[in-house]
């Protein structure tokens, strides 16, 4: 595979010097690969030329949004479904929470971030992407409207296939959830980054800074309580708090509920996921979290 990387390479950066290539990761729909410790090439499994040149035209409107990095197009490949990206500088989020044990531990732990610092560049960025004209990006991204109901089934469907990995005395908290009644629709939709969990948040240590945010494949048009019900579920109520005091737009008790709601269902989603099909972390991450998720 490297060598049809090496090709994508020579025909749209000719003079390009290449020195090395590594695969980084690889999901269901994609492969991701690192050149030279600068680019990244994200290849689809499946090529779509018109989904890749919304994707491309996407990131240029949110690059103007933004008020933080986000991944710069430097060509992409309608005919292999290759897009290739300037590298942003910073490490996952995610690789930083290890070890996070509850409610407000994660600011006790010795982390080596804190993690009240990112609330108000998190509270910012979504101010701005989610205050853009829903029309404008109804161009460029899709109407995403997942009833609540069906999102308990799913979650329910989910927990069934991995209740025995959830510590007993934890699966009260996740069954009483289960059997609630889901929130009520929002009444408004936003353009919402739409898959905002700590591995697509960049951070440099060092200066205790969000350095980017990236993989916008899902980004949609959308209720904006999914983008901060990623942060609530990774990061605790305590920094969704501080996040919300940086944000611009009302957010009233029922967009409370759903944020609460989307979060349990997405934690479950990503426990299922990550004993399945995807990487242990996932799961071990999401049993990491379920007891302030489910408080």
């Amino acid at each position: 595979m490297t060598g049809d990387i090496r090709a994508l390479l020579a025909r749209h950066l000719p003079d390009y010097r290449v020195r090395s290539i590594s695969r980084l990761g690889h999901g269901l729909d994609n492969d991701v690969y690192e050149v030279n410790g600068e680019l990244l090439i994200r290849r689809n499994k499946v090529v779509d030329p018109e989904s890749s040149r919304q994707e491309v035209a996407r990131l240029a409107a949110v690059r103007e949004l933004s008020p933080l990095p986000v991944p710069e197009v430097v060509f992409a490949d309608d005919e292999s479904g290759a897009i290739a990206y300037r590298k942003l500088p910073g490490e996952p989020l995610n690789q930083h929470l290890a070890g996070v044990l509850g409610p407000g531990v994660a600011l006790d732990l010795g982390l080596d971030l804190d993690l009240r610092s990112l609330a108000g560049p998190l509270g910012g960025f979504l101010s701005a992407i989610h205050g853009a004209a829903p029309g404008r990006m109804r161009e460029l991204a899709p109407l995403d409207v997942y009833p609540a109901p069906t999102l308990l089934q799913d979650a329910e469907l989910d927990y069934r296939d991995v209740e025995r990995h959830v510590p007993e005395d934890q699966r009260p908290l996740v069954e009483r959830f289960l059997r609630d009644t889901p929130p009520d629709e929002p009444r408004s939709l936003r353009f919402c980054h739409n898959d905002l969990g700590a591995e697509h948040v960049l951070v440099d240590t060092r200066t205790n800074s969000i350095t980017g945010i990236i993989d916008w494949t899902d980004a949609a048009i959308t209720d904006p309580a999914h983008d901060f019900a990623l942060i609530y579920r990774d990061l605790g109520p305590e920094i969704f708090e501080l996040t919300l005091s940086h944000y611009e737009f009302d957010v009233t008790e029922e967009d409370r509920a759903r944020v609460l709601f989307y979060a349990r269902c997405a934690l479950i989603e990503d426990l299922a996921y990550g004993l399945s099909t995807g990487p242990r972390h996932y799961a071990d991450a999401a049993l990491t979290h379920l007891p302030w998720t489910f408080e």
